[in-house]
């Protein structure tokens, strides 16, 4: 086929995205207010099920309690031309201990008073709502336009994407091994696809070519002393001095690997089980380790167990490493980059399509990029405008100027929740109809 034999097709996807446009937003406002950490999305889970039941999808093609809050839907295709597939869209549900401060009207207010370490203020920082609400609305166009679609959508609600609480599975790791588990690869999606919302200019797209997101695992590392009354700490063993050290000294380690290896190592949360008059027996910090090539991981790795090791023993403590949540980079193969252009330059109309370095954030659907093969979008959501010379100036006077994800000021342009609903849908249909291939099976390799 050829772009003109789908382009009634395409008109049909746009002016459906257009009708369900206040939807989409209405649905992104609610999703907003009532924000849910990792593995605690039980009503951002009940919300997608409401939503897809009023879109008309079978119940018997809708499943959830996957991975704890994840939720699966399929929408089949009525067009058997050919030979039929099916695409994997995904967005992750889930949000952050932040406190919201971007002035929205529909800011969360939200707290979490019995997460594990809480109390903590939850927000949408990373812009999981949109993502949710422009899948659903997607859904909504896709449904509608299911008998003239060769093959299936999977759709894919996947909980915990910025990690489940210490000692908890969740993410996409888990989301991946139930499906699994429950058939939905049998046969395998033919392609995945989804798309993160951040800090570009409304309704662009931004890539990178091969490697996209870092490669990441958390790391916990543990000091044990002797716990003693802090008026006699000679008595005892006093683990922060090692704390300190250990915290000071990482930074060698980027003395020790090669300047052309990109990682790095972010210790953030520390616990103590001491008090303002006790010297505590031990304390644990948490943090993750980042690289944009796994192969430097397992020497990172070694030169923070010897670290820790070494530098607990100095101090008369033990010092042990735990590391876990290891989650592959995403890879955009250069085939399904080549592949999926045309799409992008259609949907984004005038807005721009930039090819961009590779960042060192996260993202868990590589566990389906890696598996099946696909792409991960990012589509801008701000009041900004890229200069030619690279730079980035405000669009209108009530912009707020360009805000990265994961900050309490953080926001997103509800003009561009249309966008993700037809690039969702447009890939879907590229895909499904033989207009968007690549001759991969997957990006395992590549990383």
């Amino acid at each position: 086929m050829t772009d003109n034999d789908l382009s009634g097709l395409y008109e049909k996807i746009d002016a459906a995205a257009s009708e369900v446009a206040q939807d989409v937003i209405e649905w992104r406002h609610h999703i907003h207010q009532n924000p849910e950490l990792s593995n605690r999305e039980e009503n951002t889970e009940k919300f997608i099920l409401e939503r897809l039941e009023e879109i008309g999808i079978d119940g018997d093609d809708i499943v959830s309690g996957i991975a704890g809050h994840g939720v699966v839907a399929y929408i089949r295709g009525g067009n058997t031309d050919g030979d039929p597939r099916t695409i994997l869209l995904r967005a992750d549900t889930d949000a952050l201990p932040v406190k919201e401060d971007s002035g929205e009207e529909f800011a969360s207010e939200k707290t979490d008073q019995d997460y594990p370490g809480g109390p903590f203020p939850i927000a949408h920082a990373c812009g999981h709502d949109t993502h949710v609400a422009m899948l659903l609305g997607a859904a909504k166009v896709l449904h509608g336009l299911r008998d003239e679609i060769n093959g299936d959508i999977l759709l894919v609600f996947q909980p915990a994407e910025e990690g489940p609480p210490a000692g908890e599975d969740g993410g996409a790791d888990l989301m991946v091994e139930e499906m699994d588990e429950q058939g939905f690869f049998n046969p395998a999606p033919s392609m995945a696809f989804g798309i993160h919302i951040g800090p570009a200019p409304v309704g662009s797209i931004t890539y990178a070519r091969g490697i996209q997101n870092a490669a990441s695992e958390t790391v916990k590392i543990t000091i044990v002393g002797e716990q003693v009354h802090g008026s006699t700490p000679w008595q005892g063993i006093d683990p922060m001095p090692a704390v300190g050290d250990v915290l000071s000294n990482m930074g060698q380690i980027y003395r020790q690997i090669d300047v052309k290896e990109r990682f790095s190592i972010t210790l953030g949360h520390i616990v103590d089980q001491g008090r303002f008059n006790i010297v505590g027996k031990q304390v644990e910090i948490y943090g993750t380790v980042r690289s944009l090539t796994t192969d430097v991981v397992e020497d990172i790795n070694r030169r923070i167990e010897r670290y820790v090791t070494n530098i607990a023993e100095a101090h008369g403590c033990t010092g042990s490493v735990e590391f876990s949540d290891e989650i592959p980079p995403v890879v955009n193969a250069p085939e399904w980059i080549d592949a999926i252009l045309p799409t992008y330059e259609r949907v984004a109309g005038d807005k721009p399509v930039v090819e961009i370095p590779p960042s060192m954030g996260y993202d868990d659907v590589s566990e389906f990029i890696a598996r099946f093969g696909g792409v991960y979008a990012l589509l801008g959501g701000q009041d900004i405008a890229f200069t030619q010379d690279g730079k980035v100036e405000k669009v209108g006077d009530e912009s707020r100027g360009m805000v990265p994800n994961h900050s309490p000021q953080f926001y997103v342009n509800d003009d561009a929740l249309e966008y993700g609903v037809r690039l969702h849908a447009h890939v879907a249909v590229d895909h499904l109809m033989g207009e968007l291939n690549a001759e991969v099976a997957g990006t395992e390799d590549e990383a």
